[in-house]
């Protein structure tokens, strides 16, 4: 052994100690597993931040920056985030001034929600989803599809929001200044439940930046990972997703919980 050694240059030590580390392996092999695991199960929704909570969340203490690592040498990575639909078409009805003024905080259920309509296209044919989000958490709380971006789209909607409400509470609804929301019928709904309504300023997005948000997550983790072959796939998919992001899916700005988890957790004492 001693000639192989000195044959080869190589250090009794330094040979020893390789062959120490190939006996052991690899020592993130569990991690890489579990990341693996993680990433499939949520299919390819998570990043790093997300992907570290969940291990945390099972009782394991890992480094951010090792998953982050991991990742890229496993190849697992994000997607990007793509553009909405836009319901604004002039001057119609009445605007409501901007009440929310972008605070999108909300420190208990039902005192903010945001709504709007967002467009998808599949096979030839268009689909509409309207949802209504609790901006406590996160929480879709109400939605409706269709496949043409009437009135009834949005008066559905609201119709089951307003229906969750409890004795005394009293929202805030923010939305564009889509034609939708100026409409008698949608202002007088609102009214009749005493919801403040709050429309985003002309030409500001980032007015109503939860919303968008939403959307930019729903087509990047749902839509543009799938292929459908009608709008009738695609409406049973957006329900199974839906229930995915309240229930399964977790926030970092909600501790790694899901809003349903947050929203449902203990209140500490």
């Amino acid at each position: 052994m001693a000639g192989l050694l000195k044959l080869a240059g190589l250090a009794r030590s330094t040979f020893y100690y390789q062959q120490k580390a190939a006996r052991a392996g690899d020592k993130y092999q569990a991690l890489k597993k579990q990341i693996g695991a993680i990433f499939a199960r949520h299919k390819g929704r998570y990043g790093y931040r997300r992907v570290t909570a969940t291990i945390r969340n099972s009782g394991k203490n890992v480094n951010h920056k090792t998953v982050q690592s991991l990742m890229g040498k496993l190849g697992l990575k994000s997607l990007v985030r793509p553009k909405k639909y836009r319901s604004y078409k002039g001057e119609i009805g009445h605007v409501a001034p901007h009440v929310l003024n972008r605070k999108f905080d909300a420190s208990c259920t039902n005192q903010k929600w945001v709504t709007d309509v967002t467009e998808f296209n599949v096979a030839g044919e268009k689909l509409y989803l309207s949802p209504v989000m609790d901006l406590y958490n996160g929480e879709i709380i109400a939605f409706e599809t269709a496949k043409r971006p009437a009135f009834e789209l949005v008066g559905a909607m609201l119709k089951k929001a307003l229906a969750t409400l409890k004795t005394g509470e009293q929202p805030i609804l923010h939305s564009d200044q889509g034609w939708q929301y100026r409409m008698p019928a949608y202002q007088r709904a609102l009214r009749d439940k005493h919801v403040v309504q709050s429309m985003s300023r002309k030409g500001n997005c980032l007015d109503n930046a939860a919303m968008e948000s939403f959307f930019a997550v729903l087509k990047s983790e749902f839509f543009y990972l799938n292929k459908f072959s009608s709008v009738d796939e695609l409406q049973t998919g957006l329900k199974k997703y839906i229930r995915y992001y309240n229930h399964d899916r977790i926030k970092m700005k909600l501790k790694g919980l899901s809003p349903v988890q947050y929203r449902t957790q203990p209140l500490a004492t």
